[in-house]
C-alpha cells in the first residue's frame, strides 16, 4: 500500500511502537554495549517527541510525511543493526569492532538528521517542547562513537600481521589468546572451534552477499587463528602427521635429519628462515634481516649488489610452506629415531630420545601433539614405571610435565594411560625425582581458567597421594613443598575429608584452622578425625599448644553430636599432662563418671532415635577407650554390660557394631553376665557374624577379643560356636585380619585348645590349625608368636595319650614297624591323630624364639617345648631338645631372663638332666651357670634356689663318670 494512502496518525503510532521496540533492543547488546546503550537512550528521548505529535495532531503534510518516511527507514536500519550484532560470535564482533561502532554512529547520526526535518515540517505543533527537540537532534547529529582502546590495539595489530602474511605459529597463539581474553572465551579446543566455526559461516554469507573484500579477509583471520595452538583439530594434526610420516618412511631407520635445500638459507645472515620475503630483484630473505639491512640505509640486493629501485616486501609463501613442511619431515624422522632409542631397553638411548623429545617441543609446539600421536607418550609413562634408573625416571618426569604444560588433550591422555599409577609414587621418591613429580603434578591439575576441579577430584581418591603430599610439605626442597602446599590447600577445598587425611599424614594445621575458624559443619568432621586418629603425646600437645581446646569445650556444650564428638576427643587430649592443664585453665574439669551414666541411661529410653542413640554410644566408647580406668565405673556403678547387651539385636547396623566394641571392653571387668546372654537363642549367631565380617577389622577385633575374655571353663559355650562354625571364623582371622584382630582370635583359640576337652581340640586340628599356628611363629607379632607357641603347647600336651604304640612280637626283629616312631612320644604320631608338634614341624620355630630376646615368647616356648620331656621317660624327649640344639638356648636365658621365665627354664632343666647323657653333654656349663645364679648360697630357700640345688644334685651324681662333651657355651 502507497504511504500517501496511510493515515498519518497510523503512520505516527507504529513508528512510535518501532522506536521503542528499537530502543529495548539495543540496551541488550551486550558486544560494543557502550555506543548501543547511547543510541538507546536516544530513542527512547524520541518517544515523548511522536507522541506529542499525537497529541497535538501534526500537520498531514507532504513534508510531514516524507520526514516521517525517513525517520521510518533510519530506525529500521537501527533494528536490523541491533539484530545484526546482538547474537554474533564474539571474536567476529572483535574483529568488526570498528566498523560497527562506525555504523551504529552513523544509524544514530541519520536518526537525528530526520528528527530535524519533521521539527521543521511541524513548528507550530512541536512549540512547546521545541528546545528539547532541537538539544535532541543536536546531540544525535553530533554523536561520535568510539572502540576501547584495548581492542583497538588487538584489531590493528591483527590487521598488521594480515598485511604483513604473518602466518607462523607464535603469532597465531598471541592472537588467539588476545582475542579470546578479550572477549572471555576460554582458551580451549571446543570453544575455539566454535568461534572457528562461526567464521567459516560470515565467510559462506559474505560470499553469498558477493562481499568479495569481507571473505578475503575472513579467509585471512581463518587461516592465520587455525595455527594456533589451541585451534587444532585432532583429526587434523594426526591426518596431517601421518601423511608427513609416509613421505619418511622411504628414509634409512638410523636417518635422522633431512638437509635443507641452499634456497632455505637467508642471503643475509645465512640462517635457515622463518618468515622470507622477496625484493623487486627475486632475492628472498629472512624479513627480520632485510628491515635490519634497509634500516641501515643499505638500497641494494644483499645477493647481487645491484640497486633496489623498489624496497617494498613480498612474503614468499611457497617457499614459507616448503621450509615449514621440510621441518616437519624432520620432527617426523626425529620422533622416528626416538620412539626407537625408548624401545631399546638401553638406559642411555632412553635419555637420548628424552632429551631429542624436550628439544622437539622447545621447536615447534606442534611436536606436543605429534609425540603423542606417535605414541612415545604411552611409551616414557610405561618406562616410568618399570625403570629403576633415577635419573631415568626423573627426566621421564619432567619430559611429561613439557608435554602436557598449557596441553588439555595431553594432560587427558596421560591420565588416561593410568599415568597417575606410575606419577604418584615418584612423589615419594629422592628429592630430585619428587621434585619433578609434584612439578608435574602441578601441571596435571590445571586447565586455563584455573584448578581442573573434575582431575582434582581423582587425585583425592588416590590414597596414598595426600600421605606423599604431606612428606613434600615438610621436606627440606623449599619449591616442592610449595607447590605440594598449594596442591593440598586446593584438595581440601574440594573435600573436607582431605584435610583429615592430612591430619592423618601428620600435617594438623589445616584441621586446627577449621576447629578454630571454620564453620559447624567443618568442625564435627575434624574432631571425629581427631579421635579416630592415632596421636602420639607430642601431637596431642601440638594440638593443644594450636588452639583445638577453647572451640572443643565450646563444642560441649552444643547438640548432642557436638558434644559426644567434643568430649571423646578432650578424653583423648587430655591423656597428655600439658593439656589437661590447658583445659583446667580454661575453668573446666571433665567430670567423666555422670557423663558415662547419663550416655547409658539414654540407651534405656524406648523413643530414643538413632542418630542421638548412635553418637551417645560413640562418646561412651571414646571416653572408655581413652580411659580404661573408667571402665570399670561403666560396668559395675551403671549396670553397663546388661544395657549394652541388649544392643546387639539392634535394627541400626553402626549400633550393633559400637555395641560390640563397648561388650570387649566391658567383658574385661565382667565377663559371666555376657555368657548367659549370649546362650539365648540366636544371640552367639550374632558373635559369629561379627567374627566373619572381613570389611570391619575393629568389629572383628573386638568380637574376638570378647569371646576371648569369656571363661574358658564354659563348655556348652564352646561346643555351640563349634556348631556355628566359630572356629573357621577364628582361623580366617588369623588369614586376614588385622594385627589386634589376630591376637585376639588366638586368645579366643585357647577355649577350644583346652587339654581337658579332647573332642574341641580335635576339631581345631582337623580344620586346620596346626599350619596357621607355625606360621605366626615365624611371621607373627611378638606377641602373636607367644600366644601360637602357647597353644602348640595345650595340643602337645595331648599328645602322649593320642600316641599310637606298636605291640612287640618275640621276632621284633625281623618285622619293621611301617610307620617310624616318633623320637619324642615313643609310638606312632601324626598331626591329626596325636597333635605331635614334630609332625608339625612346629620345633625349629620353638628353638628359634629362644634366640629373640623376648622374654614372652621365650617363656612360652620353653613351656611347650617341657611338654615333650614326660616325667616318665624323659630320655626321649631330652634327646630331642639336644639334637634340634634348643638345650644350649635355654641354658642361656638364665643369664639374661627375667624371675618367671628362669623358673619354667630351670623346671625344664630338672627333667633334662635326669638324663646322665644331657649331664655329659652340657653338665659343666650348666653348673658354671648355676652356681652364679645362687651364689654362695646354693641352698636358699625360693623356688629358683630349689629347683637349681635339685639341678645341681643331678650334675653331682654323674660328675664322677662324666665330663663337658661341649666345651664353650658361648664361644
Amino acid at each position: 500500500m502507497a504511504l500517501e494512502l496511510i493515515p498519518i496518525g497510523t503512520i505516527l503510532a507504529v513508528l512510535t511502537n518501532q522506536v521503542i521496540k528499537t530502543a529495548l533492543a539495543a540496551k541488550d547488546v551486550l558486544f560494543e554495549k557502550e555506543s548501543f546503550k547511547v543510541l538507546s537512550k536516544h530513542l527512547f528521548d524520541i518517544e515523548p517527541v511522536l507522541k506529542e505529535l499525537q497529541l497535538q495532531e501534526l500537520n498531514d503534510s507532504q513534508a510531514a510525511r516524507l520526514a516521517l518516511e525517513s525517520l521510518e527507514a533510519d530506525v529500521k536500519k537501527a533494528n536490523n543493526l541491533v539484530e545484526k550484532y546482538k547474537s554474533r560470535a564474539p571474536f567476529y564482533l572483535l574483529v568488526k569492532c570498528r566498523h560497527i561502532v562506525k555504523e551504529v554512529q552513523e544509524v544514530t547520526r541519520d536518526i537525528g538528521k530526520s528528527l530535524a526535518a519533521l521539527s521543521l515540517a511541524n513548528t507550530e505543533v512541536l512549540s512547546r517542547i521545541s528546545d528539547q527537540v532541537d538539544r535532541l537532534q543536536n546531540e544525535m547529529q553530533r554523536v561520535e562513537f568510539e572502540t576501547s582502546h584495548s581492542q583497538l590495539q588487538i584489531v590493528d595489530k591483527l590487521n598488521q600481521g594480515l598485511r604483513d602474511q604473518k602466518l607462523d605459529q607464535g603469532f597465531a597463539n598471541d592472537m588467539l589468546e588476545e582475542i579470546a581474553t578479550a572477549v572471555g572465551v576460554p582458551v580451549e579446543p571446543s570453544q575455539i572451534s566454535k568461534e572457528l566455526a562461526s567464521f567459516r559461516r560470515e565467510k559462506e554469507e559474505a560470499a553469498n552477499r558477493k562481499e568479495r573484500a569481507e571473505v578475503l579477509f575472513l579467509e585471512q583471520i581463518i587461516e592465520l587463528l587455525s595455527r594456533a595452538d589451541a585451534a587444532r583439530d585432532y583429526e587434523e594434526v594426526k591426518k596431517q602427521y601421518l601423511q608427513r610420516f609416509q613421505v619418511i618412511e622411504r628414509y634409512d631407520e638410523r636417518e635422522e635429519n633431512i638437509r635443507p635445500l641452499n634456497s632455505f638459507y637467508c642471503r643475509i645472515s645465512e640462517t635457515l628462515m622463518v618468515d622470507p620475503v622477496s625484493l623487486c630483484t627475486g632475492t628472498t630473505c629472512e624479513r627480520a634481516a632485510i628491515k635490519a639491512w634497509l634500516d641501515n640505509g643499505k638500497r641494494t640486493d644483499p645477493e647481487t649488489g645491484e640497486v633496489l629501485e623498489d624496497t617494498s616486501l613480498r612474503s614468499n609463501l611457497p617457499l614459507r610452506q616448503s621450509i615449514e613442511e621440510w621441518r616437519e619431515l624432520n620432527y617426523c624422522l626425529k620422533i622416528r629415531c626416538s620412539k626407537a632409542k625408548l624401545l631399546s631397553g638401553i638406559d642411555s638411548s632412553v635419555e637420548e630420545a628424552l632429551s631429542q623429545m624436550q628439544d622437539l617441543m622447545k621447536e615447534s609446539s606442534i611436536n606436543k601433539d605429534w609425540i603423542s600421536v606417535g605414541g612415545l607418550t604411552d611409551i616414557i609413562i610405561s618406562i616410568l614405571g618399570s625403570s629403576r634408573n633415577r635419573d631415568v625416571k626423573r627426566k621421564i618426569l619432567i619430559t611429561l610435565k613439557d608435554v602436557v604444560e598449557g596441553h588439555a588433550r595431553n594432560k587427558e591422555k596421560v591420565l588416561e594411560a593410568q599415568g597417575w599409577d606410575h606419577i604418584i609414587p615418584c612423589l615419594g621418591r629422592d628429592s630430585s625425582i619428587s621434585k619433578a613429580a609434584v612439578e608435574l603434578l602441578y601441571e596435571l591439575l590445571q586447565e586455563r581458567s584455573g584448578w581442573n576441579v573434575s582431575v582434582c577430584r581423582k587425585l583425592s581418591q588416590q590414597c596414598s597421594a595426600i600421605l606423599f603430599l604431606v612428606t613434600l610439605l615438610k621436606g627440606p626442597v623449599r619449591e616442592s613443598a610449595e607447590i605440594a602446599e598449594r596442591i593440598l590447600m586446593n584438595l581440601f577445598e574440594i573435600n573436607e575429608e582431605n584435610i583429615s587425611r592430612a591430619a592423618k599424614a601428620g600435617w594438623y594445621k589445616p584441621l586446627i584452622d577449621r576447629m578454630i575458624q571454620g564453620p559447624e559443619s567443618s568442625k564435627i568432621p575434624m574432631v571425629r578425625t581427631i579421635v579416630n586418629t592415632e596421636l602420639v603425646d607430642l601431637n596431642l600437645k601440638l594440638l593443644g599448644e594450636e588452639g583445638v581446646i577453647p572451640p572443643l569445650l565450646d563444642m560441649a556444650s552444643r547438640s548432642f553430636e557436638s558434644k559426644e564428638l567434643a568430649l571423646s576427643a578432650l578424653v583423648k587430649l587430655s591423656g597428655c599432662h600439658a593439656n589437661k592443664e590447658l583445659i583446667a585453665a580454661a575453668g573446666t574439669q571433665l567430670e567423666l563418671e555422670p557423663i558415662i551414666t547419663n550416655l547409658l541411661a539414654l540407651q534405656q529410653k524406648p523413643n530414643s532415635a538413632h542418630n542421638v542413640r548412635r553418637p551417645a554410644l560413640n562418646a561412651l566408647l571414646g571416653i572408655c577407650r581413652f580411659e580404661a580406668g573408667l571402665v570399670k565405673k561403666a560396668v559395675l556403678t551403671a549396670n553397663g554390660v546388661s544395657l549394652v547387651l541388649p544392643l546387639l539385636d539392634d535394627s541400626d547396623s553402626e549400633i550393633r557394631e559400637i555395641a560390640i566394641n563397648l561388650l570387649f571392653l566391658f567383658s574385661q571387668q565382667e565377663p559371666e553376665g555376657v555368657v548367659e546372654y549370649l546362650l539365648k537363642p540366636r544371640r552367639l549367631e550374632a558373635l559369629v557374624g561379627f567374627l566373619e565380617n572381613d570389611d570391619k577389622g575393629d568389629v572383628q577385633m573386638a568380637a574376638a577379643g570378647l569371646l576371648a575374655n569369656l571363661p574358658k571353663s564354659e563348655r556348652s559355650l564352646t561346643m555351640k560356636l563349634i556348631e556355628l562354625d566359630g572356629i573357621d571364623a577364628i582361623l580366617n582371622i588369623l588369614k586376614t585380619g588385622t594385627k589386634e584382630a589376630k591376637e585376639n582370635a588366638l586368645n579366643a583359640l585357647f577355649r577350644f585348645s583346652d587339654p581337658t576337652n579332647l573332642e574341641s581340640q580335635r576339631i581345631l586340628v582337623e580344620q586346620g590349625v596346626y599350619p596357621m599356628l607355625v606360621n605366626l611363629l615365624k611371621v607373627g607379632s611378638e606377641t602373636a608368636k607367644a600366644l601360637a607357641a602357647a597353644l602348640i603347647g595345650n595340643l602337645s600336651t595331648s599328645s602322649p595319650k593320642l600316641t599310637a604304640v606298636t605291640k612287640s612280637t618275640s621276632c621284633w626283629c625281623f618285622q619293621p614297624s611301617r610307620h617310624p616312631l616318633c623320637p619324642a612320644h615313643g609310638g606312632i604320631c601324626s598331626v591329626t591323630a596325636s597333635f605331635c608338634l614334630l609332625e608339625a614341624n612346629a620345633l625349629p620355630d620353638l628353638v628359634r624364639l629362644l634366640h629373640g630376646g623376648v622374654h614372652e615368647t621365650a617363656y612360652e616356648a620353653i613351656r611347650t617345648l617341657s611338654t615333650l620331656v614326660m616325667e616318665g621317660s624323659p630320655q626321649r624327649g631330652a634327646t630331642v631338645l639336644h639334637d634340634f640344639d634348643a638345650i644350649k638356648p635355654i641354658l642361656e636365658t638364665l643369664t639374661w631372663g627375667e624371675d618367671y621365665l628362669k623358673e619354667e627354664a630351670l623346671g625344664l632343666l630338672v627333667k633334662v638332666f635326669v638324663s646322665k647323657e644331657m649331664v655329659e653333654h652340657y653338665g659343666s656349663t650348666a653348673r658354671l651357670l648355676l652356681v652364679g645364679m645362687t651364689g654362695r648360697n646354693v641352698h636358699e630357700e625360693g623356688r629358683q634356689g630349689k629347683k637349681a640345688t635339685r639341678i645341681l644334685a643331678l650334675l653331682e651324681r654323674y660328675s664322677k663318670s662324666s665330663t663337658c662333651l661341649v666345651p664353650g657355651l658361648f664361644g
